[in-house]
């Protein structure tokens, strides 16, 4: 009988009691998920399970359940391999089933073979995804998993593997994956290559973007959309609803961690032995999609679900009873955690109340439907007047990153737009998608610092990247190049723009800065801001912005009326300033004021104090015009 740390410490030995009790019978894969769906509500369960977000690679034992916070970068095509499989004792002819589910190779008993003209063979296929972490994901997210994580794990010793193993991927997935094949004929060899230093690998897998693999020179490129950042990229294999996951999707799974050494024998020397004619795949294409385990571990997922968010101090799933406590609790005391945010938000933007109003309203902006085209909800702001090439704005980002889950501050310089890769494209060659700036997790803040943007001639590459940006902001959508067409890719990342003038960028929304208070020492200033606020008030304002993301918002027929008459009644005493654009922006002012104080519908308040906010906001182009005569 199984010991009740089996199911995380060892969880084939439950998949194979329920295979051994219900073959030939069909449902033990679905009574597979029912155990694990079970065992992961009881109290805190989802914590003991270790996470290669928090911990390295080497503190893992291989074949545990482990869990992964990700995001989806690539996905590769469907792969077959054997659900089921027979092995047979040349010897005794005695005949044994075993399930090839959640596993990259083939377990034979010292004396057995694998019969692969077995009747009792079935073929199934499973889809593989290329994961990295959250692009951008804010240090004290990482820290907040952490903590609340209850997993006890500590170096494993080096992992060598059976001697009797083959991989069990058959020949209906050698025509698509040759790489497949390579891996079955060595592993049945015995003799495992590359598994030499898997701790110190490991370890270095977390250390960077680029990683030197045991067999293969130029290093690996773990392809994560951001420069510098840190931790596993991972293949995720899944078996069921696969269909329902999608490039860019932020998942959390849970399933059973493949380290196997045997899997990198695909990048040895020892493969050029193999008949050439048999091989389709490229050799980049064969280190792309079969990398050292060592470096890119797999994931055989078990269950597997979309992330609402990814901010960890609030429960998951806000539709279940214990969140809706949560919820309602939080809300009833909304209105100071506004008020202090406020005045932090002030300080912060040197005594401006007016932009920090502004700023809050972004922060909470998200793109709640699509009407054809045009994204609805998107509300990205031009903070002009920023002083240049100041540390002002390295600070604004700095205060963004500690609000909220995921940022990145992309810095407008002629040489960033000219050598950086803003849209991921196909590289046909290694088959693979190969990730760009903006490829991105919904609900990114990203922040555009245009106080850097100096003289200077943007190539043919700059020019992209300034029209991807564009579209990005306009449309909410990257259009990635797949060479002979491009693809439109949807998302929801809310921009802020930092400029000294008005921003080359279009916006949604201009707010010019009118600094009430110059700091002699802006360094000291920003950084006596984020010391003097204590970590449970930075808390609540984290929790703030990112719930009144996620509530609904409505306008009833009555208030929708009232809103008409009042356009038509300014659009007769100043037709020349009003315009449907200035309808569609004090409309969008008028949505987050409400939810910003916790009001899921519009009330005549909040649309007055949404024509007092826009009317104090052109006052003051208006008058930075009249000062400086710059076009606005």
């Amino acid at each position: 009988m199984p010991c009740v740390a089996d199911w995380l410490n060892n969880p084939f030995s439950i998949v194979q009691g329920i295979f051994a009790q219900n073959v030939p019978n069909s449902d033990w894969e679905k009574k597979v998920t029912e155990y694990f769906k079970e065992k992961l509500k009881e109290n805190n369960a989802t914590n003991w399970v270790p996470s290669l977000n928090d911990v390295p690679v080497h503190y893992l034992k291989p074949n545990s359940l482990v869990k992964f916070r990700c995001m989806v970068q690539d996905m590769f095509d469907p792969e077959f391999y054997m659900g089921v499989y027979e092995t047979v004792d040349p010897n005794t002819n005695a005949r044994v089933l075993h399930f090839g589910k959640y596993r990259d190779v083939a377990e034979c008993g010292p004396q057995q073979e694998i019969d692969l003209n077995s009747s009792q063979t079935v073929t199934s296929e499973r889809q593989t995804f290329y994961c990295v972490p959250v692009p951008g994901e804010s240090a004290w997210v990482k820290e907040a998993y952490i903590s609340a994580s209850q997993a006890r794990v500590s170096p494993s010793t080096s992992y060598t593997p059976s001697r009797h193993k083959r991989s069990y991927e058959e020949d209906e997935d050698m025509d698509l994956h040759p790489s497949k094949q390579k891996e079955q004929h060595i592993g049945s060899g015995g003799d495992t290559h590359g598994c030499v230093e898997p701790k110190r690998l490991e370890t270095e897998a977390s250390a960077g973007h680029h990683l030197i693999s045991p067999n293969c020179s130029p290093p690996l490129d773990l392809n994560f959309p951001l420069p510098g950042e840190k931790g596993p990229a991972c293949l995720v294999k899944v078996y069921e609803s696969w269909e329902n996951f999608k490039v860019n999707d932020v998942l959390e799974v849970y399933g059973i961690l493949s380290v196997d050494p045997v899997l990198s024998i695909v990048n040895n020397e020892e493969s050029s032995a193999l008949d050439p004619m048999e091989c389709m795949d490229t050799a980049e294409e064969q280190r792309v999609h079969s990398p050292p385990a060592s470096l890119v571990p797999r994931i055989h997922v078990i269950l597997a679900q979309k992330l609402q968010h990814i901010n960890p101090l609030l429960p998951a799933c806000l539709n279940e009873e214990e969140s809706k406590t949560f919820v309602s609790n939080f809300m009833s005391e909304l209105s100071p955690v506004r008020a202090e945010l406020l005045g932090f938000l002030t300080h912060a933007l040197l005594g401006d109340s007016l932009a920090a109003e502004y700023l809050i309203l972004h922060l909470i902006s998200t793109v709640y439907a699509r009407r054809d085209v045009l994204p609805l909800g998107k509300f990205t702001v031009n903070l002009s007047g920023c002083p240049r090439n100041s540390i002002f704005t390295e600070h604004i980002y700095r205060i963004i990153q500690q609000l909220v889950p995921a940022s990145y501050r992309l810095q407008m310089t002629i040489e960033n737009m000219n050598h950086s890769r803003f849209i991921p494209h196909k590289d046909y060659t290694a088959n693979r998608l190969v990730s760009g700036v903006l490829q991105l997790a919904s609900n990114t803040s990203l922040v555009v610092d245009e106080t850097q943007l100096e003289q200077g001639q943007l190539d043919t590459t700059g020019v992209h990247n300034v029209t991807a940006l564009g579209n990005l902001i306009t449309w909410q959508k990257v259009d990635y190049d797949f060479n002979y067409h491009q693809m439109e890719f949807p998302c929801n990342i809310n921009v802020l723009i930092t400029s000294e003038g008005r921003s080359l960028l279009p916006s949604d929304c201009q707010v010019h800065l009118q600094p009430q208070i110059i700091p002699p020492n802006m360094e000291e200033y920003m950084n006596s801001l984020l010391t003097a606020v204590l970590p449970s008030v930075l808390n609540k304002f984290r929790i703030y912005l990112s719930l009144l993301r996620l509530l609904d918002y409505s306008i009833s027929d009555e208030v929708t009326k009232a809103v008409e008459e009042d356009f038509v009644e300014m659009r007769k005493n100043d037709p020349e300033s009003i315009t449907a654009d200035d309808l569609h922006r004090t409309l969008l002012v008028a949505r987050f004021l409400s939810l910003s104080a916790g009001q899921t519908t519009l009330s005549r308040e909040r649309w007055l104090r949404a024509k007092q906010l826009e009317a104090l906001r052109k006052a003051r182009l208006q008058q930075q015009k009249c000062v400086n005569g710059n076009e606005l």
